[in-house]
């Protein structure tokens, strides 16, 4: 017996639950240690020691500060502050090709006197053997196993954008490899300029979050394309305070409350050439038609072969500008080995910098052009187009061509674009006419680019580096202010279903029917009350611990709770298991219910088209199975799990009221239809048979045989006809699996085999293996056709009708806390029952009270023979 009423239990789960939900606001943690601002180096720039200050304390963090606001003595002033505290500790900085000597001399400059540090240049662990020292390495050097990460306690990754260049592999694989490290460190201007998963990653190597754990949390997931993911609308607030509270976005001292003299970028001035294409290399449609013109739409090896058919027309003009201007000092960005050539043969004046250049060679050229000692500089962006500070000596810079790589792009541009420049920028882009399109597609970039900075500097502007006021607008989220919609045979609320649920009246309900969220796999709202905004299954059922208990509390006695769940899909790069694995969802959603009082009557399995999933999820690949068949696992089906409240009585197998089924009438002796009676024949569709009982309660087993019909002329009926046909015959004859496959080899081989669904699926015989769902058959069909937002995971009517069918009476109330677009309390009213539930996204709310008052003007609209009969009364 509770020593609380019911008004006091209420009070206090809601106290509790509230509790809970601030707990769900996670910005980043602080890792590190605060500083006094008068123990920061006194030589720094204010915004520059604001700056320390705040990535000291939390350890670890990204500066993201825009070109020319002191990354580098940034670096080693946290570096510096690091070996105060932690003398033992070895710390590295990470660097570019031919940045070194940038970190070099600002260490002589600038860190002098009782701020004087040591820094060396090195290449290999075995270098490494004095904790007081500040190692510089480069990228490669990590890259190539050279430099590990063993005995490093602090790192920080200089210009940690450059990492992109070489691939999304190592890119990848880089990161983690500093998972150990204690403190670590980001440091770039130019974070995600137009690919918001790149700062994904930056929180993956801090540790601020894992990086599957943060894309399923931010963003939405495209349910036809495996990997094309877009930040939830409604997440963007959210995920721009998140990045600050890790990461500190500036491009101007004032960004943090100080003066921005001495910081006004140089004004710049972008000439574009067009050089005409060679059109004898157009090539051929896939026809064979000969092309006028070049393809436009280019691909990476069409766009290398342009250039190369191109070179001497785009190389001439490059000598054409840097001969109109013979004073002015040129930086030559090109993208080919044999740009190189060229440009050397035309410019003898140039200096090339290239990759198997000798490393101190290729550094030192690059140190020469930065102080002015020769004019013409020609090198790819990939080795000098991050770090380098040319503004000295150069304010010209000629891209031979175009590209791709936005990020290349403008990290280059900024080497000579920079506080301090003396002179205004003059950038010659030399392109094809074919060309267009992929100078079109950078100005898009671009364009993107600065709107994103634009949204980071807002988001600084507004907060600092102030994590509580960041905490307190997040926490402005939760809650939700409550509306109710009832009509005669239903009642729904825009309310959290934890609250709501609390609501309502103990015992009150006939059947609980839902489709939980799957953890955060899916986000309905911007609010820290929904389901889906959870860090993981754990947090999860955290929340769900607070629901459960209420859907126990207001279910009839004896009643069900049909859960409908689906298991998750773990992905191998994400988990480190290196292939993808299954998140057993639906057995955790099964232990749950047992854990709060629920007895487990069964599970239903929805079969669902494992070549549909494979399109979405690319865990089943045909090409990688060939590989090595144990990468396959089998495709996810959906479940329906069957909860019991137990009864009253516990020693009657019977709910308090039972869900009764009408016996069929029997033919008499005399030909006519008699009351149920075991001894005389059943009168067939007249009530629920033995018969149907015996169909309902076997197990699932199936055999295998010969069919009479042949794999070829199965085949031969087309994908169109044989989808359905197949599952019927599955149905109609003893299974042959060999026959299955030979069909689908058949197929294969008059390329009819679809590729986008499965064609051959096998039907099902048992009632707890349901094949006939119709994926499609959801409320989403109406929400498009009003041209209305779709439910990201909308529930099938199917399932829905057959439960409700199953486990309730008719005028029985049906309740379902995750409510959507209303499909379970459309269903239930259309079925002669009564719906109730709640939905915390507004939009969905008001899209379910439309279909619910929809569906009770139908259920309440007089048939003909309703008509007829009412005259009938009213005549007698």
């Amino acid at each position: 017996m509770s020593a609380f009423s019911p008004e006091e239990q209420k009070l206090l789960v809601q106290v509790e639950y509230g509790q809970f939900l601030r707990e769900k606001i996670k910005l980043a943690q602080k890792k590190g240690f605060d500083v006094p601002l008068e123990q920061i180096h006194p030589g720094l720039k204010p915004h520059t020691r604001d700056i320390v200050r705040w990535a000291l304390a939390g350890g670890q963090r990204a500066i993201f500060a825009s070109f020319g606001l002191h990354k580098t003595s940034t670096n080693l002033e946290v570096m510096r502050q690091i070996g105060i505290r932690r003398p033992e500790m070895f710390r590295l900085i990470v660097l570019p090709l031919g940045v070194r000597q940038e970190f070099i001399r600002e260490a002589a400059k600038r860190f002098t006197g009782e701020q004087a540090i040591t820094v060396q240049f090195v290449r290999t662990d075995a270098e490494i053997v004095d904790p007081t020292v500040i190692y510089l390495t480069n990228y490669e050097s990590v890259r190539e196993g050279k430099i590990t990460t063993g005995r490093i306690g602090a790192v920080g990754l200089d210009e940690a954008s450059v990492l992109r260049s070489y691939g999304s592999k190592t890119y990848q694989e880089f990161l983690p490899m500093f998972e150990g490290v204690e403190f670590k460190f980001v440091y770039t201007a130019t974070p995600s300029p137009n690919r918001f998963k790149e700062l994904i990653h930056y929180a993956g190597f801090l540790g601020v979050m894992d990086t599957g754990q943060s894309l399923t949390r931010f963003f939405q997931r495209d349910s036809e394309k495996a990997g094309n993911l877009q930040l939830y609308p409604h997440k963007k607030h959210e995920f721009w305070l998140w990045i600050n509270s890790w990461a500190v976005v500036i491009h101007h001292p004032s960004d943090l409350g100080h003066s921005n003299e001495g910081y006004d970028l140089p004004p710049i001035e972008i000439r574009y050439h067009e050089v005409p294409s060679n059109y004898e290399t157009a090539g051929v449609e896939k026809n064979g038609q000969g092309l006028l013109i070049p393809d436009v739409a280019m691909g990476l090896s069409a766009a290398a072969g342009e250039k190369r058919n191109s070179m001497a027309a785009r190389v001439a003009k490059v000598a054409e500008i840097i001969a109109a201007a013979p004073e002015d000092h040129f930086v030559v960005w090109h993208d080919l080995e044999d740009e190189r050539h060229a440009i050397q043969a035309a410019i003898p004046t140039a200096v090339s910098v290239w990759g198997t250049q000798d490393l101190d060679e290729r550094e030192q050229r690059i140190a020469d052009f930065s102080d002015g000692k020769f004019p013409v500089l020609s090198t790819k962006p990939i080795i000098a187009g991050s770090g380098c500070n040319f503004q000295a000596h150069c304010h010209r810079e000629i891209f031979a061509g175009v590209g791709f790589k936005f990020n290349d792009f403008i990290q280059a541009i900024h080497r000579v674009q920079r506080f301090q420049q003396k002179h205004p920028v003059i950038i010659d882009i030399v392109h094809t006419e074919v060309e267009r399109k992929v100078l079109a597609d950078l100005q898009v970039k671009w364009q993107q680019h600065d709107e994103m900075q634009s949204k980071m500097g807002e988001i600084i502007r507004t907060y600092g580096l102030d994590q509580l006021s960041m905490q307190d607008a997040l926490a402005r989220t939760i809650g939700v202010q409550r509306q109710v919609a009832v009509g005669d045979h239903f009642s729904v609320a825009h309310n959290d279903c934890v609250l709501e649920a609390l609501e309502q009246p103990e015992n009150s309900v006939g059947m609980v029917l839902t489709s939980i969220p799957f953890a955060n796999h899916y986000e309905y709202s911007p609010s820290y009350n929904d389901f889906g905004h959870t860090q993981d299954n754990a947090q999860f059922w955290r929340q769900m611990d607070f629901l459960t208990p209420q859907l126990l509390r207001i279910l009839q006695p004896g009643r069900i709770y049909a859960c409908h769940v689906k298991d998750r899909i773990l992905f191998g790069n994400v988990t480190g298991a290196g292939v993808p694995t299954v998140s057993p969802f639906h057995a955790e959603a099964l232990f749950h219910g047992l854990k709060h009082g629920f007895d487990y009557m069964g599970m239903i399995t929805v079969v669902t088209d494992v070549v549909r999933e494979n399109n979405q999820t690319y865990r089943l690949g045909y090409s990688e199975v060939c590989k090595d068949g144990t990468k396959m696992g089998v495709g996810s089906p959906e479940y329906i799990l069957l909860f019991h409240k137990p009864q009253t009585d516990r020693a009657r197998g019977y709910a308090d009221t039972p869900v009764t089924k009408v016996k069929p009438q029997c033919l008499g002796d005399d030909g006519l239809p008699v009351d149920f009676d075991r001894t005389l024949p059943p009168i067939p569709g007249t009530g629920y048979s033995v018969a149907r009982w015996q169909v309902d309660a076997h197990a699932f087993w199936r055999s295998s045989g010969n069919r009479l019909l042949g794999a070829a002329e199965l085949a031969s009926y087309g994908p169109a006809k044989l989808a359905k046909m197949f599952t019927e015959l599955s149905l109609a004859n003893v299974y042959d699996y060999q026959l299955h496959v030979d069909t689908g080899e058949q197929m294969l081989a008059s390329k009819s085999l679809p590729a986008t669904y499965m064609s051959l699926a096998p039907g099902s015989s048992d009632p707890m293996v349901w094949h006939d769902i119709v994926r499609m058959k959801t409320l989403n069909g109406a929400q498009a056709a009003r041209a209305v937002e779709n439910h990201v995971c909308p529930f099938q009517i199917d399932i829905v009708d057959r439960l409700i069918g199953r486990y309730t009476n008719p005028g029985e109330v049906v309740y379902d806390p995750f409510h959507g677009l209303g499909t379970v309390g459309v269903r239930a009213l259309k079925l002669g029952r009564k719906g109730r539930g709640s939905e915390l996204n507004a939009a969905y709310f008001r899209d379910q009270v439309h279909y619910l008052q929809e569906a009770e003007r139908e259920v309440s609209m007089p048939t003909l023979f309703d008509l007829v009969a009412l005259d009938q009364e009213n005549a007698s």
